[in-house]
């Protein structure tokens, strides 16, 4: 056979694995899903929220933290401002208080991504963790909490090999978290590549001081995560998989796999409802949209609720839908007593009355 049988066969074959790779990655972006409009009554975008609401939980008393400026590899910036960390009463009615960020910190480089609320149990303070990317790192910093002063303290960076593309953490401690990395290697182009092979090289980190360790794998791309109301399980968003993962936390921090709840979307990050453990989530009903962010033909938003997550038959139910009309690229939802809160990467944010 001669070479130039030989290339041309290899010709072919490389690009028959091109477009088998292309139609897949259509099917794992939802390429060509198109959303129909699901509106709910009395929905107002909040003022003074421009630049996103990429991640958001609320506090037992309605006291809602917002992380807002979110400037993500592939994203497009919509500011060149540094990010903020904002605070909203979800039911006084009034608009967002910028925090003040107290300490040695970076402001001009602040990047924020997931965030967590830890409260103290021996003296009731409460702890901000926050996923930051000043110049593309990957960082996570603990703030201390001055409701009185709206103001963080910023206590500590952490800084480890392993936590390499942090997207989205929950504390379980002062000092300790469990993260996730949405991607397994850090150079643009070998992101590039990661996606197009759909390697599932991604995981979850669980971090202490002086104990660090990948507890869980085989993610396509590790994205939200959040905590049971009882602190049994964790729930982790396989964003491209289009599937939730319930994962039962170990004596010894580690995580063993229970199951996979199908949600047909792009989910983003997760809140769950303490007095229901219903998992909400904020997700891109069509990722192609999301990256091409053409304003003539905008990324949609949708927010889904999983109910009965450990039962043998989980409820999957659509809340909201917007074709990027109102509000582009969602990424959180979270209720509180009858309202509900819509972030979005780069966007707006949405408060709406649930009934």
């Amino acid at each position: 056979m001669g070479k130039l049988v030989v290339l041309s066969l290899f010709a072919v074959a490389v690009a028959a694995l091109i477009g088998q790779r292309l139609i897949a990655l259509s099917h794992l972006s939802l390429a060509f899903r198109e959303l129909t409009q699901n509106h709910l009554p009395k929905c107002q975008l909040i003022k003074g929220i421009v630049t996103g609401a990429e991640d958001i939980t609320i506090l037992e008393d309605g006291l809602a933290f917002i992380s807002s400026g979110l400037r993500y590899p592939g994203l497009p910036p919509y500011s060149d401002v540094p990010g903020k960390i904002f605070t909203l009463d979800v039911l006084s009615g009034d608009g967002p208080v910028d925090l003040h960020i107290k300490g040695q910190f970076d402001i001009d480089s602040f990047n924020p991504h997931g965030i967590s609320i830890y409260t103290d149990e021996k003296d009731g303070t409460r702890y901000l963790f926050v996923v930051n990317h000043p110049q593309n790192n990957s960082l996570v910093e603990i703030f201390k909490v001055l409701e009185d002063e709206n103001a963080l303290e910023h206590v500590k960076t952490v800084k480890h090999d392993l936590l390499h593309n942090v997207n989205d953490i929950v504390a379980v401690g002062v000092e300790s978290f469990y993260a996730t990395n949405d991607h397994y290697f850090t150079h643009a182009n070998l992101k590039t590549l990661e996606f197009f092979l759909s390697l599932r090289w991604c995981d979850v980190v669980f971090y202490s001081p002086g104990a660090v360790k990948s507890v869980a794998g085989g993610f396509t791309s590790a994205n939200g995560i959040n905590i049971s109301p009882d602190k049994r399980y964790l729930y982790v968003s396989d964003i491209t998989d289009h599937k939730i993962v319930v994962l039962e936390i170990q004596k010894n921090n580690e995580l063993s796999h229970v199951k996979d709840v199908a949600v047909g979307s792009l989910c983003d990050n997760i809140e769950v409802e303490q007095n229901t453990g219903d998992l909400w989530l904020g997700c891109h009903p069509n990722g192609a949209k999301l990256l091409h962010n053409d304003p003539n033909d905008p990324p949609g938003s949708e927010v889904i609720r999983v109910q009965n997550i450990h039962s043998e038959e989980p409820v999957v139910s659509q809340v909201y839908a917007d074709d990027g009309k109102v509000i582009m690229g969602s990424s959180v939802a979270t209720p509180y007593r009858g309202k509900l809160l819509v972030g979005t990467v780069y966007h707006k944010a949405l408060l709406c009355d649930l009934k």
